[in-house]
């Protein structure tokens, strides 16, 4: 259906990252949008909240340079300043369980090209033996040799891959399982060797400073739903948040679709479900996916954060990685959170959070706090001013071998309806990059539909 003057109309459903883009890449091609979220925010599930005095993230949330999709993202809403990434490569990696004592490593990369940028950091790497360090050289080779796109790769698990290039079990914790975890949240032995390839050869092993870490200096919701909103509203979208759409459906002569909310229906030419994918199957209208109970087998992952402000400084990084320990990623919020009395506020990161997930918050306070001690003696003699965990229980789609088989592409069997989310075919795992770039996929596929040609943002960088 069209509006007056032959206006095409889109009504995209969500306002994560993936509806966000959609809805700003197809109001830039002239289209007319429509973005209707259900929470009283935009951001999906990178979002921030107050507690008291504080702006809290819901989770730390990073990415690399090679993340194309996102960088254009925050380059379209102007937020690029605000979540800069590293110069070079520099992860500090602590092993408090060495039987000598605590010992920290460096994951860092040189100038030199691919893959020798990282033989220095590997070489001087004191979590591995020497013949570890060769070992992790050889794997790292064979995978250079894989396309993550093989569907071959998807069913067989990455431990099991890495099993046959003679990677020991520490190995696979100190290195493997290190990056792994925390980008796939999911251990080798639960990822799918296509996304586990995915990850590594594009983030370590495609271009020197692909690695590079960036993150938000700022809240995230000042990015994701501060920033979007203004984006949006500069484009023209119509953005109603609170808002519950019940049913997507054709008008009954099958030109156009209608998406009803508790208030209004609305007409659209094209309309993009970006929600999670079981939200998606229950608007799935009758005959728009094959097998639309797939969507249903798409497992989800945990995702922990533990926040602890302390009363005076115990960390002088930005961030640091933790071996030895229950403790995955410990990053500095205080300056992003608005602490400004001389405490410190640190996010712990927990990512393959099944087994403390649901546990109370007491519980974790005595698991995490005395590790936290360990890893920072710092620590030891400061006062913990709070304590608090947010949860994410089903923090992304999980990368199970298989999974592959069961994320749907963008275009649907049904004219003008189309998908989007991280969960969806973009050949990535649940990453901010995966929902930008499925959030232009769906819009070009759109657009391609109603014959409105519209260059591809990631053209040049693909």
């Amino acid at each position: 259906m069209s509006g007056s003057g032959g206006e095409r109309r889109a009504v995209v459903v969500g306002g994560g990252l993936a509806g966000v883009t959609a809805a700003l890449e197809l109001a830039d091609a002239g289209m007319r949008v429509t973005l209707l979220e259900g929470r009283p925010r935009l951001g999906g599930l990178a979002f921030s909240f107050k507690r008291g005095e504080l702006t809290v993230d819901n989770g730390q949330h990073v990415y690399l340079r090679c993340c194309t999709a996102y960088r254009w993202f925050l380059d379209r809403i102007d937020g690029a300043a605000l979540a800069p990434l590293q110069d070079r490569l520099d992860v500090p990696v602590l092993d408090v369980a060495h039987p000598r004592g605590p010992r920290l490593g460096r994951l860092r990369r040189s100038a030199l090209p691919v893959p020798l940028h990282l033989a220095g950091s590997l070489v001087r790497y004191p979590h591995l033996t020497p013949a570890e360090r060769a070992g992790v050289g050889r794997a790292a080779l064979a995978l250079r040799r894989l396309d993550p796109a093989d569907p071959a790769l998807d069913g067989l698990d990455f431990a099991t891959w890495l099993g046959r290039y003679g990677q020991s079990p520490r190995a696979i914790e100190a290195l493997w399982d290190l990056v792994g975890i925390a980008t796939l949240n999911a251990t080798a032995e639960q990822s799918s060797l296509g996304l586990a390839a995915m990850v590594f050869k594009t983030g370590l092993l495609s271009e020197n400073g692909a690695a590079d870490i960036g993150w938000a200096r700022v809240p995230l919701g000042e990015l994701h739903d501060t920033l979007a909103r203004k984006a949006l509203d500069a484009a023209g979208v119509r953005t109603e948040l609170r808002t519950r759409v019940t049913s997507v459906t054709r008008t009954e002569d099958g030109a156009a679709w209608q998406v009803a909310t508790e208030g209004e229906r609305l007409d659209a030419d094209a309309v993009v479900l970006a929600v999670p994918q079981r939200e998606a199957h229950g608007l799935l209208p009758p005959g728009a996916l094959a097998d639309p109970d797939k969507l249903l087998d798409i497992g989800t992952a945990p995702i922990l954060n533990v926040h602890v402000v302390y009363d005076r400084k115990v960390l002088r990084q930005p961030f640091f990685a933790a071996l030895g320990t229950p403790v995955q990623w410990v990053f500095d919020r205080t300056d992003s959170s608005g602490l400004t009395d001389g405490g410190q506020y640190l996010a712990l990161s927990q990512s393959v959070a099944h087994d403390d997930i649901d546990e109370p918050v007491s519980v974790l306070r005595e698991k995490y706090l005395p590790e936290l001690g360990r890893l920072l003696p710092a620590a030891r003699g400061a006062k913990v001013r709070d304590f608090f965990v947010t949860r994410e229980r089903t923090a992304t789609f999980a990368p199970t071998p298989g999974v592959g088989r069961l994320r749907p592409g963008a275009r649907t069997d049904t004219p003008g309806l189309y998908l989007a989310g991280a969960w969806t075919a973009t050949g990535w795992p649940a990453t901010m990059e995966s929902a930008v770039r499925s959030g232009l996929s769906a819009a070009h596929a759109a657009l391609a539909a109603i014959g409105r040609h519209r260059a591809h943002p990631l053209q040049e960088a693909a």
